[in-house]
């Protein structure tokens, strides 16, 4: 199964995505963690990938979709996948597709976790981070047991520049103008499922699991997907087949 998971920043994608890989054994890619290896490894597409990085701007479209699609071709995806951070843009998507067409593949779903704008303030401006050892905390989810302390090193928490609510509610702004095309983009395509992310953690994720069921379901035995709960009969490549 081929699933986008998207989200604006303080939606909680990352946690959810964790949380699908840990359940469904579902490979996860973060496009994040492939700037890393393909800039630490020093490839092609990771080297020009530095460049921009290094210089604080963004890196290309066309470097993001090449590095993503030398990661889609890798044996381990083979049974399927989890995008997290990808695509961003229409343009990413419409790439997306092509190199899952030439593999006669297709995104099965793509889920968005909609979460109320307020919110999405609350959580990213709430952050602190530790001026000596860097560890974070959040003054209502994750907050540290003496007001303005590190736990781990008596450090003094400060907010980052960028978690300022004026900041933040710009940086929102932006992201939110971007992402509109790109659901529209996965509706058209009768794609896109939401989820109330405004829920608690394991409200969201049994949303998400049972929209991953009902898209198994759907699909029948023409889909191996690494639903571990679903089944135990496993096939040759390692996959779980829903029957």
């Amino acid at each position: 199964m081929q699933i986008i998971l998207i989200g604006l920043p303080g939606s909680g994608k990352g946690t959810q995505a964790e949380r699908i890989h840990q359940a469904f054994g579902i490979p996860r890619v973060s496009t994040g963690d492939l700037f890393r290896a393909a800039m630490a490894t020093g490839t092609r597409l990771g080297r020009k990938a530095k460049e921009y990085v290094n210089q604080g701007r963004l890196v290309p479209d066309e470097i993001t979709v090449g590095i993503v699609r030398e990661r889609l071709s890798d044996a381990d995806l083979a049974g399927g996948f989890l995008l997290d951070g990808f695509p961003r843009t229409v343009f990413q998507a419409e790439q997306l597709e092509q190199a899952l067409q030439a593999m006669n593949r297709r995104v099965d779903v793509a889920i968005d976790l909609n979460v109320n704008t307020e919110n999405l303030l609350s959580r990213l401006a709430g952050r602190r981070i530790c001026s000596s050892c860097g560890a974070a905390y959040h003054v209502v989810f994750h907050p540290p047991r003496e007001q303005g302390i590190c736990e781990k090193c008596g450090g003094a928490l400060v907010q980052r520049a960028d978690d300022s609510e004026e900041t933040v509610a710009a940086r929102l702004e932006v992201n939110l103008k971007q992402q509109r095309p790109l659901l529209q983009f996965y509706r058209s395509r009768q794609l896109l499922q939401a989820v109330d992310g405004d829920a608690g953690v394991e409200d969201v994720f049994g949303q998400i699991s049972s929209i991953l069921r009902g898209c198994a379901v759907s699909r029948g035995k023409s889909i191996g997907i690494y639903v571990k709960e679903f089944t135990k009969s496993v096939c040759p490549q390692g996959t779980f087949i829903l029957k």
